[in-house]
């Protein structure tokens, strides 16, 4: 074991990333570069407006500003490596430095997806209880939720992690791919990964299938209670206040579910890789723009921030 430990300090991994394509880097670096200013402007600003306006001091506004950062964090682990390889000569990246990356990523997305689960629970509270809204979703309930998913992230991160340092590298190993993603990492591997590839299969369905079941679960009791009201008026109003968050966790889930659920994928790798670009660059920027544009009192605070901006 120390003989591995030692061998893998010293081992470099080369991230392949787009490099096939020549003809589209600069484009592609233009794109991403993009598609991140607006995702930490987006994301950010997101967190920023909240904490202005006492409006939106609210149960469901709490953890669409931790989405915000959430997705602000793990755009921020892959995207910046990303944008640099796509014109630096050098797409080297050292061990620490790839599991480092690797860990940091899981935790945050999968920390996404058990607060997708509880913003869907919310959502289930104010539409089904909304007369008991404010004593069931509780500051120690939303706390807890909001802990909750940060902790699980990070545990479920932390084994991967750790099952990756117990495996062996080639010293110059090259990853096809434009992250150290734990399914890339472990085709590159000397050792047995049987367990390690059933340590994935396992979790991330687990998570997957856990999160989907509290979501679908509350949506199916949301569905009961619209079907039941009387009033037109009233349950369109209350599709409109499930719609930005059944975007997002359809964009969210279904990439997820294509690219981690079917163990022995016979999807290309260039398939795999848009895949993960669109989870990893383009929903970090789509979040915030799914929940302000289709929601009243954040426009009208950003209308105010900009018109100081501009006006000062």
């Amino acid at each position: 074991m120390q003989l591995s430990q030692r061998n893998n300090s010293e081992v470099i991994f080369t991230l392949l990333g787009f490099s096939e394509y020549p003809e589209l880097q600069i484009p592609l670096f233009l794109i991403f570069l993009a598609i991140y200013s607006i995702t930490v402007i987006g994301n950010i600003g997101m967190v920023q407006i909240i904490q202005i306006n006492p409006k939106l001091h609210t149960p469901m506004y709490f953890f669409l500003s931790h989405l915000s950062f959430v997705d602000f964090c793990y755009s921020s682990t892959i995207a910046p490596k990303m944008i640099v390889n796509l014109y630096a000569k050098d797409r080297s990246i050292s061990f620490s430095g790839c599991m480092a990356q690797y860990f940091f990523f899981c935790a945050f997305v999968i920390t996404e997806a058990f607060l997708l689960a509880a913003m869907s629970y919310d959502r289930l509270v104010a539409i089904c209880h909304p007369l008991l809204y404010t004593a069931i979703m509780s500051q120690k309930l939303c706390t807890a939720l909001v802990v909750g998913s940060y902790a699980w992230g990070e545990a479920c991160s932390l084994i991967f992690t750790c099952s990756a340092l117990q495996l062996s590298f080639p010293d110059f190993s090259t990853i096809n791919h434009f992250f150290c993603e734990f399914s890339s990492l472990l085709s590159l591997s000397c050792s047995d990964t049987a367990v390690d590839q059933s340590l994935l299969f396992t979790l991330a369905t687990f998570n997957t299938v856990s999160t989907l079941f509290i979501i679908l679960l509350s949506y199916l009791f949301i569905l009961v209670t619209i079907l039941k009201m009387c009033s037109a008026s009233g349950r369109r109003k209350a599709f409109s206040t499930c719609a930005s968050h059944l975007t997002a966790i359809t964009i969210f889930f279904g990439t997820i579910l294509f690219l981690y659920c079917v163990p022995n994928s016979k999807n290309s790798r260039h398939t795999v890789k848009v895949a993960s670009v669109f989870y990893t660059v383009v929903i970090p920027m789509l979040n915030p723009l799914i929940y302000s544009l289709r929601n009243k009192d954040v426009r009208d605070t950003l209308k105010k921030i900009l018109a100081v901006k501009i006006f000062s």
